[in-house]
């Protein structure tokens, strides 16, 4: 019973309990909103900060840091300036009161002369370090003179010292403060800027000096967490580079914290390398370094306030909250966080990108549908009422002024109406000529018959035109609105293929350079783009040696038996790569290959052939294989068949589908000219993963298949291409197997034969009685075949492509790899 009610009661208690955790969330970040609007935006951080920077010395004696400071913050943010001299004077005060008239007064004389020569200044920022170190000299100098009434060169070295600190310190705050004030930062730290931020931060932590808590130093507490930070945030690299500048910055300001440079920079490395303890690593490295530098460096007897020390900044590193750390992660390059950042706005501009490629496709597909609105419903609606304006315009040249009008029209309309109905039809159809029959029955009921069907006939010419008009533009709008549709398709598949991510593959990445080096190949950088089955992308740069063809023969079959599907090199490039390196592209092969074959002969032995052909690879694994006969012979008919095939190639490497290509094509080639001028096609489109093909013939002569003792003819009809802007694709589709034949012609081959009644019969048997399956050999006989057959002429433009399927087998065999399994 306890069970069930306890079953009962939890999830009423787990729901206040994340009540009560969100709205502490809620608090924290309204608490931390509070003390960011106070301390930065409302500029009372640049108090805290002037106050510090204003009671800093270096040696002792030097206060390089107020000027800049001020000199800064009133070039960046004028309404703040106020503000940043007080906090100066207020810790100048703590000094002395010299040292707090000297501060201020020097102040006001870079503002009296910086405004007053400002007008003439052609670059603010590269002026501003010369102002700065000018004036500061020229007021160290005075205030020198005023005290002591003589100058001595020792006065003068410390002085230009002071100035060139001062020149420096001015161009690190113009890059430094804005990060840590008003700057809503969005790009990531270069490294000069993560230098000067540092030296910013210790410059602000030398104002501690001399402060003491229960006999512990302030600033070594200060100095030791900001390396605990860092080096937890970035690494040791970083943490190193905080320790040894914050070191040097307070051995400045006070020489026996010189020994402290080297504890902050052990410690920023022990602490870096053991940041995947998170904090409590990062800490055990802060206190092993103290412990270590504290016993063999100024020996034992201060090692336990050490140890007391680095347990306060330890302390206050465990109550840094992890969204200030996660938040300055984000701006350092390198650590997960910044990288984190880098993918979400690449994957943010991505997906706009994809968003505006999809929007475009909309609105491609938008167009589409409006294009194909006229229905046939429609269509035939308008034929109706054309077909009424026609018999309008017909009875008011004839029937108007008719004495038997009423007889005709008004009390026998349907059967008038069927009978000039059937008279428009057989003139249509009968070119103009009305059956005896029905000539005689209309002349029996209308008395003007003979006038009738001559302004018919008249009328009937402007109808036909109008409706071979309205054809033209419906057809027109039906290629459009496919076109329109292939290119909305087209830009979706992109649209898809942008919002891709490229896959972390660091494991699989290492793990491949590791089996190829112990093999003994000498790799420099492996990248996988893609480990999915059948469509494996891999880039390997390797040293470029004598090309002995160590990828195709080692590499490849190294990588099929890691990834457990043959892998074949696709592109070697050693043009990027000057320096004796080249890339090259290994991918997934194909589970079919195609060898060809071609044999062509212009007309007459001609050197200019009115057949075109083409066999290429279009990308997504298919293969395409075309021949064009463009209509005549010689430079004309070779340039219009040539023009068929490269229109067709860019159309079909756009992605678009084939039967939109081919009506594309079409259509340019019927609108550009007038000319009789026609060709036509003969297409092949393989799927190297399955063999099946593709057959789309327009004006084309039949292909055959040999398979074996079989022979398989693929035929279909379709006017050439060119003669109508609008024309129904057959596709002819075929699943051809490992070891068939496909041989395509052009009419010159299939016709050639002389004194043969059955094309077709001869040439099935001419390629059954082939004794080989080599496609050049094939390709080879055929036009010999048909060339004899001719007596040795050749009367037209004759081509041949003869294309052999195969099982892909590699050309080299895997090279097992114990160590690394496949797919690790």
């Amino acid at each position: 019973m306890a069970k069930v009610e306890r079953s009962l009661i939890d999830p009423i208690g787990e729901v206040n309990f994340h009540s009560s955790k969100m709205d502490l969330s809620n608090n924290v970040k309204k608490l931390r909103l509070k003390i960011e609007n106070f301390l930065i935006r409302k500029g009372y951080l640049l108090l805290l900060v002037g106050f510090l920077l204003g009671r800093a010395l270096i040696l002792s004696k030097l206060t390089p840091f107020s000027l800049p400071f001020f000199a800064v913050v009133y070039f960046v943010k004028k309404d703040w300036a106020p503000m940043a001299l007080v906090g100066l004077v207020a810790g100048a005060v703590t000094v002395s009161y010299a040292n707090a008239a000297s501060t201020f007064a020097i102040s006001f004389l870079f503002l009296f002369i910086y405004r007053l020569s400002k007008r003439w200044l052609e670059n603010e920022a590269k002026a501003l370090p010369v102002y700065v170190s000018s004036i500061l000299a020229a007021g160290k100098l005075a205030e020198s003179f005023i005290t002591t009434g003589q100058l001595s060169i020792y006065d003068a070295m410390m002085t230009g010292v002071q100035a060139g600190l001062a020149f420096i310190l001015t161009l690190i705050f113009l890059q430094s403060i804005p990060l840590l004030t008003w700057s809503k930062r969005r790009q990531p730290l270069k490294t000069e800027e993560i230098v000067c931020v540092i030296i910013m931060l210790a410059s602000i932590m030398t104002g501690t000096i001399g402060w003491v808590v229960y006999s512990l130093s302030i600033e070594h507490i200060m100095s030791r967490y900001l390396v605990l930070v860092f080096a937890y945030v970035a690494g040791a690299t970083v943490g190193s580079t905080v320790g040894v500048v914050t070191g040097l910055i307070f051995s400045l300001a006070n020489v026996s914290s010189f020994y402290h440079m080297s504890l902050l920079a052990f410690s920023g490395v022990l602490g870096g390398l053991l940041k995947e303890g998170k904090k409590l690593g990062v800490a055990v490295g802060l206190l092993i370094a103290t412990l270590l530098i504290g016993m063999y460096g100024e020996g034992g007897g201060s090692l336990v306030l050490d140890v007391l020390e680095s347990v306060a900044a330890i302390a206050l590193f465990l109550l840094t909250p992890k969204a200030l750390t996660a938040r300055l992660a984000k701006y350092i390059p390198g650590t997960p966080e910044h990288l984190a950042e880098q993918q979400k706005y690449m994957r943010k501009m991505r997906d706009v990108t994809a968003q505006r490629v999809s929007q475009f496709s909309n609105v491609f597909h938008a167009l589409s549908k409006s294009f194909s609105q006229s229905n046939e419903q429609q269509f035939d609606e308008d034929g109706d009422r054309e077909l009424d304006y026609f018999l309008s315009n017909v009875t008011e040249k004839t029937c108007q002024t008719c004495f038997k009008k009423e007889h005709c029209w008004t009390r026998n309309f349907n059967t008038t109406y069927e009978y000039m109905e059937d008279i428009i039809h057989e003139m249509d159809l009968n070119d103009g000529v009305v059956s005896g029959k029905l000539s005689r029955e209309w002349d029996k009921h209308c008395t003007r018959s003979k006038k009738v069907i001559e302004v018919i006939q008249q009328e009937l010419t402007f109808f036909q035109a109008n409706q071979k008009l309205k054809k033209q533009v419906k057809e027109s709008r039906r290629l459009v609105a496919d076109q329109l549709q292939g290119v909305s398709e087209v830009m979706e598949n992109f649209a898809k293929e942008i919002q891709r991510e490229r896959e972390n593959h660091h494991k699989q990445e290492e793990q491949i350079m590791e089996a190829l080096q112990d093999f003994g190949i000498q790799i420099e950088q492996v990248e996988i783009y893609s480990l999915e089955k059948g469509n494996v992308d891999i880039d390997i740069v390797l040293p470029f040696g004598n090309d002995h063809g160590e990828c195709e023969k080692l590499i490849a079959p190294l990588l099929t038996d890691i990834l457990g599907e043959s892998i074949i090199v696709s592109t070697e490039d050693s043009s990027s790569y000057p320096q004796g390196f080249c890339q090259a592209t290994f991918r997934s092969s194909k589970a079919f290959v195609v060898e060809t074959g071609v044999a062509h002969a212009a007309k007459d032995g001609g050197l200019v052939s009115g057949d075109s052909y083409s066999m290429i690879e279009i990308g997504c694994g298919k293969y395409a294989i075309a021949i064009s006969d463009g209509m005549g012979n010689g430079e004309r008919a070779h340039y219009e068949s040539q023009e068929t095939l490269q229109l067709l190639q860019k159309f079909l490497q756009s992605g678009i589908e084939e039967k939109v290509a081919i009506k594309s094509v079409n259509s340019v080639l019927s609108l550009r000219t007038t000319d009789e001028i026609f060709s036509t096609l003969d297409l092949a489109m393989i799927d190297l993963q399955n063999a099946s093909t593709k057959f789309l013939k327009i004006g084309s002569t039949p292909s055959f298949i040999k398979r074996g003792n079989k022979i398989i003819k693929i035929e279909s009809s379709n006017l050439p291409m060119g003669i109508l802007q609008e024309f129904e694709v057959d596709v002819v589709s075929q699943q051809l197997k490992a070891g068939d034949l496909l041989i395509m012609m052009s009419d010159g081959v299939f016709e050639g034969p002389k004194h043969v009644e059955n094309y077709d019969a001869w040439m099935k048997r001419k390629i059954q009685e082939l004794e080989t399956n080599d496609p050049q050999e094939v390709a080879d006989l055929i036009m010999e075949e048909v060339i004899r057959s001719r007596s040795g002429l050749i009367e037209d433009d004759m081509t041949v492509t003869v294309a052999q399927i195969k099982h892909n087998t590699p050309k080299w065999a895997s090279i097992p790899v114990e160590k690394f399994k496949k797919r690790a």
